[in-house]
């Protein structure tokens, strides 16, 4: 089996992806982060995920990102709560600077200690919340640096960044998750969860999350909040 790295952050985007990496046949080692986040759910939940789908290894990077700040997920801004759903004007407050290519250049690294010239990533263009580093464009451009950025690359190694669920809606990616398996009551989506625990469920992501169970005709497995 050929070794593909995937980063898993616990949503049901990452779970999807690291199935449909298991899936076409690649060995999968998953890479989760905590990285100053505002809670530690998402790091728990990677961790079911990654054991429930088969992750060969699991690894999580510790990196700060707080030191930085400029994100209502890594500074103390608040969250922005009931939005419309509706697309508005400018990148939300909740896009945390360069996550992705941050990420995505820690997978490369593993990956050619690896000798994995695969990489999958969850990221979405439909149903997201208008970040610049979940577009077809993101991805292509880093595709080609990691052939350039690396000795793997310069010496002939072609790397490929996976993104299945690129052109899917919310609604498709819950629906290819249960056809593969996903037990989506181990994820979490919620950029702002209670003090108890529980998706607010009235976050952008929550919010997406909600309308993609209900397009499905799913009922969403996780405990929300009362609104």
């Amino acid at each position: 089996m050929k070794r593909a790295v995937v980063l898993v952050s616990g949503g049901l985007d990452s779970a999807t992806t690291l199935a449909i990496c298991h899936r076409e046949g690649f060995e999968p080692y998953a890479l989760s982060f905590d990285y100053g986040q505002r809670h530690n759910l998402e790091v728990l939940a990677a961790k079911r995920v990654a054991a429930s789908l088969g992750a060969r290894e699991h690894r999580i990077a510790v990196i700060d990102l707080r030191i930085f700040g400029g994100s209502a997920l890594t500074d103390e801004i608040p969250v922005p709560k009931n939005r419309d759903g509706k697309k508005t004007s400018g990148i939300p407050i909740t896009y945390v600077p360069a996550r992705n290519t941050i990420f995505l250049s820690y997978a490369l690294a593993w990956g050619e200690v690896l000798g994995a010239a695969d990489i999958f990533i969850g990221v979405n263009a439909i149903d997201y919340s208008g970040y610049p580093d979940c577009r077809p464009a993101f991805i292509a451009a880093f595709e080609d640096l990691a052939g350039l950025a690396t000795k793997a690359g310069v010496e002939g190694t072609r790397f490929k960044i996976h993104a299945p669920l690129l052109a899917m809606s919310k609604a498709q990616i819950i629906q290819k998750g249960i056809e593969l398996g996903v037990d989506f009551a181990s994820t979490h989506s919620c950029y702002d969860p209670t003090a108890d625990l529980l998706a607010c469920g009235t976050c952008d992501s929550c919010r997406i999350r909600l309308g993609g169970f209900r397009e499905a005709g799913r009922n969403d497995p996780i405990p929300y909040a009362k609104r």
